[in-house]
């Protein structure tokens, strides 16, 4: 028997968040009686007597097929916590939203590994170079792309993803009418998200207030459909960490890329590194990390057609070399910056093409 308009009348209560759910779904062993519940039972469930006629009264006030018809009319799908769509890794967490609103295409979030890419809104032009080298890398992997939505690093690491023709989720603190996804100014990018396969998920129903601590919320999922977290630029109190907390709770890999130790975008990411967070300097250091190595999407013919001149220039310097080339040779024979250097060297590395030995230097692996 199918339950869903329970799942999402019980959404619509804030007195009935995933534990509280849980305990009334074990309770009951079904939801509409569950649904239909007096005062004695929900208190006899553990709910407090004004708690019990608060979600009565909010009860009363709702019409459940309306509500569906609604959802359709606004083409917002649904999956919840017993459908075979629902995220796997996020049925992990401690608390799993019991049902999830999207758009787009939720169940490639369990087809492909996700990493979720998140930082500051307010990124410096080093944080945005990092989220487009490392992200544009990673994406040549079969490796979903999660953020936020938010301005800053997590429009940026959407914006690269589909550039790369990867997939990529964006979740929000807000419901999915399309007049309150924000921010605003990332409404476009939105909408791009959905024309090129990807998906939009939320766990507030329609009409939810929009409160500070719905995207404090939405981080913990944010963490919970990932597979591990990296995180670009973030301040000492930056709201990122609040996600790398959860990604910690939830058992996940947490990845930071360091920065100045003079900046104050970089303070939270080098605090986490100094905690513990796993060091990243270049894409090679996730993926072989998480053992993705085998997931490369560019054929043997792609990575021909995709070589560009300075790679090739690069190439052809080491294929005449059998020993390999200490980074400031390439540098100054290609009159390349070591900076710009490295992210190409990194990009032929997970083309397969050259092999970092270690201590800076650089081979061939053209036989």
């Amino acid at each position: 028997m199918n339950q869903d308009q329970y799942f999402i009348g019980f959404s619509k209560i804030p007195q009935i968040g995933p534990i509280k759910f849980q305990a009334l779904y074990n309770f009951f062993g079904d939801l509409e009686l569950a649904w239909r519940a007096n005062l004695p039972e929900l208190i006899a469930v553990g709910f407090k007597e004004n708690e019990a006629e608060e979600i009565i009264k909010q009860r009363n006030q709702i019409d459940l097929d309306k509500e569906k018809e609604l959802l359709n009319q606004l083409n917002i799908n649904w999956v919840t916590i017993e459908d075979a769509n629902y995220p796997r890794l996020l049925k992990e967490i401690y608390d799993p939203p019991f049902i999830i609103y999207f758009l787009g295409k939720i169940e490639l979030l369990n087809q492909l590994p996700i990493l979720a890419v998140i930082g500051t809104r307010k990124n410096t032009s080093y944080g945005k170079r990092v989220t487009e080298d490392l992200v544009s890398q990673i994406s040549n992997y079969q490796i979903g792309i999660v953020s936020g939505l938010a301005l800053g690093i997590d429009a940026l690491a959407h914006q690269t993803t589909l550039k790369q023709n990867g997939f990529t989720a964006a979740i929000i603190g807000t419901d999915l009418n399309w007049h309150n996804i924000g921010p605003k100014t990332n409404q476009h990018l939105a909408k791009e998200i959905l024309e090129k396969g990807g998906c939009l998920i939320s766990e507030n129903s329609l009409g939810s207030p929009i409160f500070k601590s719905n995207f404090a919320r939405r981080n913990r999922l944010i963490s919970g459909v990932s597979k591990a977290l990296l995180i670009i630029e973030a301040g000492e109190n930056s709201g990122t960490l609040i996600t790398a907390n959860c990604a910690l709770d939830q058992n996940r890999d947490v990845y930071a890329v360091p920065g100045s130790i003079y900046s104050s975008y970089c303070q939270g990411t080098n605090e986490l590194i100094k905690k513990g967070a796993k060091v990243v300097t270049k894409a090679s250091d996730i993926i072989e990390d998480l053992q993705l190595n085998c997931l490369l999407k560019l054929t043997a013919t792609n990575k021909q057609q995709e070589i560009t001149q300075e790679e090739e220039m690069i190439l052809s310097l080491l294929n005449n070399n059998n020993q390999g080339l200490h980074i400031d040779k390439i540098a100054q024979v290609c009159n390349i910056k070591v900076n710009a250097l490295l992210s190409i060297l990194s990009m032929l590395e997970i083309k397969g093409l050259i092999k970092n030995a270690g201590g800076g230097n650089y081979f061939s692996l053209k036989k």
